[in-house]
């Protein structure tokens, strides 16, 4: 016995120790805890706005909470909907014309109740509420005339089906009613598991190519399918939003996502989830039938869309799919469908056309237009005789957008946009939308004219702007651009040379404004204050750099408040690698200098608190054509990497020396690369990140082949297959129940195992009831406590250098 005695010891002495949360300095504590300043909401008409108080993070407990991993989805058995770990916990409702926080009214909230999202109507007099009760979810409605008098309309409200930013309710076209999912009334417990299995889980397949993702929180088990079917089913109901009254509509329970209703109101499009399931997909894979059905739930039209396999990878089904209701039109139909099979590798002179159907009044589709590439949207112009539609080359990485006139004959006119997606200098900017009087966004249009803002990127930085597009001679005249020295963002145009803008600056908070063209001046709506005063006085600047093949890139670098000019500092590169066709696009400056420093959550900018300076968003450019540019990650990286650190060192800021990398999911994968193949860092922290390729065998971040069409590049790409070069320290952070795609917590399991059996020097943190992002408050806390203990006892604590080259090291 005693042997064995002895062996299980050892195993005990070699299982992970359950450390207790850990805090970092005080003053980061301080920053962290900080309140943020409430989201603004906008009312459709601009005339109103609701403030939204976001909740402290929450804690480990709320996290905890019992929670459900099926088919892809994360489930609050509780709540009938997705698992949700931030709530907010307030809400104000403020006059745009009366801003004077005297005249706000506060809408009271039931005790106990955690705001999950609002939904203003589109004739911004109501504003529907999902809060989330010790009952389950519950709607709520409230008006801008008696916004302290919430009246509750439906609880038992499942939202299943949905992402956990989406509340699945939707406004009738009268704009008075909303239509949503709710428990069915005959619903029973949820079942429970066969004590006792009946026999093995088998899968098979034969002469089927179905190239698939790597996702998870798949369903496992004939329990499992069960689970999904029980929370996931529902049954629609429509509720009066003044009076509460309910009416049950007449379909049978379902699996169904968010319905919409007709433009006139008489038809209501839903999606329902079918069987069979799988156990390799996720439920928005699964198949489905789309149906309208008219008032008495008889069927309008309907079209069954089959498993979601033998797709391409970034491929498409075949079928009707993006299947919408047509603005403007009592209830008119309009879905895109594939002319090439679906594969983007196929050759096509159109790969996609959009077609419309009028119900009850045509049997058979007819086709609006065609696209030379893949669609990617239809946007319909006030007048609803025009439409923009917008697709995407995926050979070229480029986008169009194209504005067609409806007629007897669909007639091009002109080319609204035509770039490449990365080409951000080149970017007009977006489409100003409004809803239509039934609630369907429509892109505002002024004669010919429309309204674009953007992020306007340029070689000083971004300098958002407000223009109008004539969309016959695609002149364009800016109206409104922000100076040099602020940050300020177009948030929504109201007509009339009006618009409401988010400005802030290096030394001023984000704040809402509303300016008036016409009149030549802006009026503060919000006089949100500094929530972080104590790193008021951080030094920032945008540094502008070539790599050593001509390439430009830039980062942002920071500098703690105080430190002497030529002070050499530990620097802390924090990166994330991006694809791009071309030099010219990889070297645009994306980023501004003129922004507000409010570090929150697990962010890495409060080392600036500790006496580190941090260069964030060094671009690290990966450039070729899309099928092949990953043959060369590696040695691009290594060169950006370089670039950065002789930039930073060219500054008189960085000691090189004492410089670390870090990043986040992808950043991670780049920073266990860059240990793995150069000596130019001290040590690193890799967040979430994916580590072997092979375990990702069917496409990785803008990675198109398999594999099996290139085992060298996903060899040569791992940092997995090359720990034994990883002679540096790394950190390695993962949330317990990472639920991204292809970042399993064994990738990096795995790769601590190999450092450790190659001797290396790594320390492997898994937070327990974390996702790929990290949301509890101690979760927070201890990730920054590891973070900056990591980096003083690996890189601050190295001997200073005189500074000089980087590449002494």
């Amino acid at each position: 016995m005693e042997p064995c005695l002895l062996f299980v010891l050892s195993l005990a002495a070699a299982a992970p120790a359950q450390e207790p949360y850990r805090l970092p300095p005080p003053e980061v504590v301080e920053i962290v805890d900080a309140p943020p300043a409430p989201d603004v909401r906008l009312s459709p008409d601009g005339r109103w706005m609701l403030l939204v108080e976001s909740a402290a993070m929450p804690s480990i407990e709320d996290l905890s909470r019992p929670l459900l991993r099926l088919a892809g989805a994360r489930i609050d058995p509780a709540a009938n909907a997705p698992h949700r770990t931030s709530f907010d916990r307030g809400l104000v409702l403020r006059e745009v014309a009366n801003p004077d926080p005297e005249h706000d009214a506060r809408v009271p909230l039931p005790e106990g109740a955690r705001l999950v999202s609002t939904s203003w109507s589109h004739g911004s007099q109501l504003f529907a509420l999902v809060l989330l009760t010790e009952f389950g979810s519950e709607l709520w409605c409230a008006s801008v005339q008696r916004p302290a008098e919430p009246l509750r309309l439906v609880d038992g409200l499942s939202t299943v089906l949905g992402s956990p930013f989406s509340d699945g309710v939707s406004w009738t076209p009268d704009g008075l009613r909303l239509v949503c999912r709710v428990v069915p009334r005959e619903r029973g417990d949820a079942p429970e598991p066969e004590p006792v299995p009946k026999g093995p889980l088998v899968q098979e397949t034969a002469s089927e190519t179905s190239p698939l993702r790597t996702y998870q929180d798949l369903l496992e088990s004939v329990h499992d399918e069960a689970l999904f079917e029980h929370y996931a089913t529902t049954e629609l109901v429509s509720v009066d939003a003044t009076n509460a009254e309910v009416r049950r509509l007449p379909l049978p329970p379902g699996m169904y996502t968010e319905p919409r209703y007709s433009p006139d109101g008489s038809a209501l499009l839903v999606t329902r989830i079918e069987r069979p399931f799988s156990r390799l997909m996720p439920w928005s894979m699964f198949p489905q039938r789309i149906v309208a059905y008219d008032a008495e739930g008889e069927t309008l039209w309907h079209v069954d869309v089959p498993l979601e396999r033998n797709v391409p990878i970034e491929g498409v089904r075949l079928g009707p799919r993006s299947v919408q209701w047509r603005p403007g039109e009592p209830k008119t139909l309009a879905w895109v469908e594939a002319l090439d099979g679906g594969d983007p590798r196929r050759e096509a002179e159109y790969r996609d056309r959009w077609m419309e159907l009028r119900l009850g009044e045509e049997r058979e589709p007819r086709e609006l237009l065609r696209t030379e590439h893949r669609a990617r949207g239809l946007a319909f112009l006030q007048d609803l005789a025009q439409v923009v539609a917008s697709e995407y080359d995926r050979d070229r990485r480029w986008t169009r957008a194209t504005l067609f006139d409806f007629g007897p004959e669909t007639v091009r006119v002109s080319v609204l946009e035509d770039r490449s997606v990365r080409d951000r200098y080149g970017d007009p900017g977006r489409l100003e939308t409004q809803p239509d009087g039934q609630g369907f966004d429509v892109v505002r249009i002024d004669g010919d004219w429309v309204y674009r803002s953007g992020s306007g990127a340029s070689p000083e930085g971004l300098l958002p702007f407000l223009d109008r597009q004539n969309v016959r001679t695609r002149e364009t005249e800016r109206l409104w651009r922000c100076q040099p020295g602020t940050y300020e963002s177009a948030v929504r145009y109201l007509g009339g040379g009006r618009f409401v803008t988010r400005r802030e600056s290096p030394a001023d908070p984000p704040n809402y404004h509303l300016v008036d063209l016409a009149a030549g001046e802006a009026r503060a709506l919000t006089s949100f204050t500094d929530p972080t005063p104590q790193i008021r006085g951080v030094q920032k600047k945008l540094l502008v750099y070539e790599r050593a093949d001509g390439v430009p890139l830039s980062g942002t670098l920071y500098v703690p408040a105080g430190v002497e000019p030529g002070t050499r500092l530990p620097l802390l590169v924090w990166a994330y690698p991006l694809e791009f066709n071309d030099a010219g696009t990889a070297g645009q400056v994306t980023t501004s200098p003129w922004t507000f420093t409010r570090p929150s959550g697990a962010s890495h900018l409060l080392l600036l608190t500790q006496g580190y300076a941090v260069l964030d968003g060094a671009t690290m450019p990966v450039i070729g054509d899309p099928e092949t540019m990953n043959d060369t990650f590696v040695e691009q990286i290594v060169a950006a990497a370089q670039a950065a650190i002789d930039a930073a060192v060219a500054e008189g800021v960085a000691d090189p020396a004492r410089v670390a990398v870090a990043g986040h999911s992808y950043g991670a994968f780049m920073t266990a690369n860059l240990l793995a193949h150069c000596d130019l860092f001290r040590a690193g922290i890799a967040r979430s990140g994916a580590y072997n390729r092979t375990l990702t065998p069917f496409g990785f971040q803008a990675e198109r082949r398999t594999l099996w069409e290139a085992p060298e590049v996903y060899f040569a790409a791992s940092p997995f297959m090359h720990a034994h070069r990883i002679d540096e320290p790394l950190l390695l952070v993962h949330g317990e129940v990472d639920d991204n795609s292809g970042t399993f917590p064994m990738q990096s399991e795995r790769l601590f195992q190999a450092m450790k059996g190659n001797g290396g020097t790594a320390r492997l943190v898994v937070l327990p009831a974390e996702s790929h992002g990290y949301r509890a408050r101690e979760s927070v806390l201890h990730t920054l406590a590891e973070m900056i203990e990591w980096l003083d006892l690996h890189v601050k604590s190295a001997p200073v250098t005189g500074g000089g080259d980087s590449q002494g090291r």
